[in-house]
This record gives structure tokens, sequence and C-alpha cells, in this order.
């Protein structure tokens, strides 16, 4: 299924879940029985919020790599504690793990319509999170809010309408302004290459790389807040030893990426390259947010409830926060130069990646691998470690290799993720098996917060 299909079919969804009513009856002590009402609603609220993200992030400047899954995280995060109240017995709140955030009081005796706290919650934080963007995109975030506050206001009353969005605003600005307390994330996006950072120098280490020669984005992401790992789950493990001599552990990668892309790469390797890549402003949503589409592909596969879909945002958002915080620590920590620099020094001066352009940072670990891969340990928890699906984000595009790909689970879309990172040229093996290792590490922190029982 195509996903303009998927939208339209989402979009009746959504239409479909506003027609019920929410209908809770006050017992004797004037309580209304909140338990477990977001299994009676169907995802699409939550759902067309994060499908809309993923149009404005493509956009950006300035989001990719860290500030987008920073975003999605505090998104999910207050989307999830704005309707937790709500949502069955065995979904906590995790607002109290997290010194400083001071979420509003719920106010239990009083009926609430949840997929209209949604749209509030997510309302409200797009359009802090992305105060930069063209006007069309602001009008599209404006349009989306008022066409469910309209549908909303159809089916329930003005009364619990009013208190339902105001409650979702509420939550969403507490979150809002705990983010900001955050003093490397929080406006890091207008500061993606700061001109204070001065690469350290040496055989082997980055330097602004060809052919762009870019200043390094982001070389302080690694201070940035993190959700589910401490400070001493922020260091992968060392790579390789720096070396130029011929069969060396190094020389052998470089030998690899060298010859995957000698004199061309062949078609199932350029598709895997092409497939994975979303580096590019404009063109594609970015490589942490690609698991965002992922698990919108799920969600609708599998018809899934509102408590199930924030459960999965708030799950994936984390994970991929966290994975960038940890894998920006370690680049900058070992500042391990790109295979181009390495190849053109040492073997090839004339050699050139598959891609236009080499990312401005270093290259160890492989940012993609510790993204896809966190986002995979927290998926398989949620969904199966054998959940086989069809990866259809890119169907339909003719300007690169997008066709879809079938996978047997999660974790082989990660690894696989990983590696097209070799054949598009633009890092070495040890990179992406690092860096897998670290998101899997990372998921797995995510996975012992006690969100559920």
């Amino acid at each position: 299924m195509s996903r303009m299909l998927l939208r339209y079919k989402a979009l009746g969804m959504m239409l479909a879940v506003l027609l019920v009513v929410s209908s809770c009856r006050k017992d004797d002590n004037n309580v209304v029985d909140t338990t477990n009402q977001l299994s009676k609603f169907q995802a699409s609220s939550a759902w067309v919020w994060n499908e809309m993200f993923l149009e404005v992030e493509r956009y950006a400047d300035g989001y990719r790599p860290g500030p987008a899954p920073r975003a999605l995280g505090y998104m999910g995060l207050s989307a999830f504690e704005a309707c937790q109240p709500g949502m069955a017995d065995d979904y906590n709140s995790i607002a109290e793990l997290y010194p400083g955030l001071r979420l509003p009081t719920f106010d239990a005796s009083q009926e609430y319509h949840w997929p209209t706290v949604v749209n509030g919650s997510y309302a409200y934080l797009m359009k802090r999170f992305f105060p930069h963007v063209a006007a069309d995109l602001k009008f599209k975030i404006h349009q989306l809010e008022s066409r469910l506050d309209e549908e909303a206001l159809n089916r329930i009353s003005r009364e619990v309408f009013t208190r339902s969005k105001q409650h979702g605003e509420a939550v969403a600005r507490a979150v809002y302004e705990w983010s900001g307390t955050d003093p490397i994330g929080h406006n890091a996006f207008l500061n993606a290459r700061p001109i204070s950072y001065v690469p350290p120098t040496g055989t082997g280490l980055w330097q602004p790389t060809y052919p762009d020669y870019g200043r390094g984005m982001f070389p302080y992401w690694g201070n940035a807040r993190t959700f589910a790992i401490s400070e001493s789950d922020k260091l992968c493990r060392p790579p390789v030893p720096i070396s130029e001599a011929p069969g060396s552990a190094l020389w052998n990668q470089a030998k690899q990426v060298h010859d995957l892309n000698t004199p061309t790469l062949a078609f199932e390797e350029q598709w895997i390259a092409e497939f994975w890549s979303d580096d590019d402003l404009n063109l594609t949503f970015s490589p942490p947010s690609r698991w965002i589409a992922v698990a919108d592909q799920v969600i609708d596969h599998e018809d899934a409830s509102l408590d199930l879909a924030l459960y999965t945002y708030l799950k994936v958002g984390l994970a991929i926060n966290d994975a960038g915080v940890a894998a920006w620590h370690s680049k900058y920590h070992y500042n391990i130069e790109r295979p181009v620099s390495y190849i053109r020094r040492v073997m090839d001066p004339n050699w050139d990646t598959h891609h236009p352009y080499t990312p401005s940072f270093p290259a160890y670990p492989s940012g993609h691998a510790t993204f896809g891969a966190a986002a995979a340990e927290v998926l398989s928890d949620i969904y199966g470690n054998n959940y086989a699906m069809i990866d259809r984000c890119h169907e339909g595009r003719t300007d690169f290799l997008g066709m879809p790909r079938s996978f047997n689970s999660f974790k082989e879309m990660a690894e696989e993720n990983g590696y097209s990172r070799l054949p598009l040229g633009v890092h070495f093996l040890m990179d992406a098996t690092s860096g897998v290792e670290l998101g899997y590490s990372v998921g797995a922190k995510v996975n012992q917060l006690r969100i559920k029982k």
C-alpha cells in the first residue's frame, strides 16, 4: 500500500474514531471512571501528528541529526503523560524520573476526550519546536489542529472539548518549559556548526572533509539531556587502532569500502545504500525520524489503539533521543576520520563516495546504526522479535532507489540500515557494528523504564 493510501486510510480511521463519544459515568463519589478509556480509541489522532512531523522535519534546517529525535522524545513524553490517566493500570507515568518536570494536576472527577487531549499536546509542541520553518508548513500545522478541533466539536460537548484541549496544552507547556532547562539541546538547531569548536589534529583524526569541508556539526550534542541512559552509557567501545599499514584492521575496512564503490556499486548495494540514506535536507525526513515512519507503518498495519500508539511513540522517541546523544558523545570523543579522507590519502587520491558529500562530523560510531538499533530494540519489545514487515517509507520515489524492502524483524532492518553506510561510502564497518551495539544498549535502557508493568 502506498504512503498516500496509508494517509487516506488513516484519515478514514480518524473520522471513525471521532464518531465515538466519550460516555464515562460518574459514580456516587462524582469520580469519572477513566480506566483504560484510551483503548476505546484508534491511533489516528496521534498518527496524523507524527506523519505531519515527518513532513515538516524534512524541510527543517538545523534539525538533523540531533534536534529531530530530541523533539520526538519530548513530544512523545508529553502526549503519553497527558493521556496516562486514561490508560489501563499497567501503564505508568514516568514523570517522576525527571527532576524539575512538574506536570499539571489531573482532575479525575471530570470527563475528557482523549483524541482532543492528544491534539492539544502535539499542536502546542509542533508550533514551538518548529518556529523557523516556512510559512506554508506552519499553515499545515495550523490546518491539522483546526480540522481535528472541528471534527471533535461535531461529536462532543464544548465543555468536554475545552477541558480536554486545555489539559493537553497544559501538559505540553510544562514539558516544553522543562525542555528549555537543557542548555545544550533547546536551541542548538540555530547553531548547528559552532565556530567555537576546533577539531583535534593528528593522523587518522577527523577534520572537515572533502568535498564541502564543512565545520563539525553538533560537537557538543553529547552533553544534551537523556531520558534513560547514564553518563557511562554514552561511550561505545574503542575503535580499531589507527593504522595506514596494508593488511591492518583499519586498512582492510577502508579497502572494503573502496572496493564496494569501485568502479561502481552493484544494484543491490546501491538499493540498500539509497533506501536507508535519508541524509539530505528537503529530500527526505532525517535518519532518526525514519524510525517514526517505520512505527507509523506498524501502528497502521496493527490498527492500533490510541494507548498502544502513544506507548510506541514514547519509547521510540526516548530511544532515538538517547541514541543521538550517545553517538555524538562517542563521535567527538574518538574523532575518527571518514573513509573518504583515509582512502584518498592512503589508497586512491581520486576516489569518491557514492553519495555526493560526506556528513560533517566524525565517523565512529555511525549515527544511522545507533538510531536504528535503539529504535529496533524498543519496537521489538513492543511488537515482538520476529515482527516481519515491508518498509514502504519511500515507495513511489523515482529520484533514488526507494522501492520497498522486506524484513523478518526490526533488528534485521537495523543491521541492514547500519551496513548501508558502507556502500554509500561514508562509514567503515566498525562504525556500523559499534553503532548497532551502542543502539541496542540504549534501547535496552529504555525498555528497563517502568512505563508498562
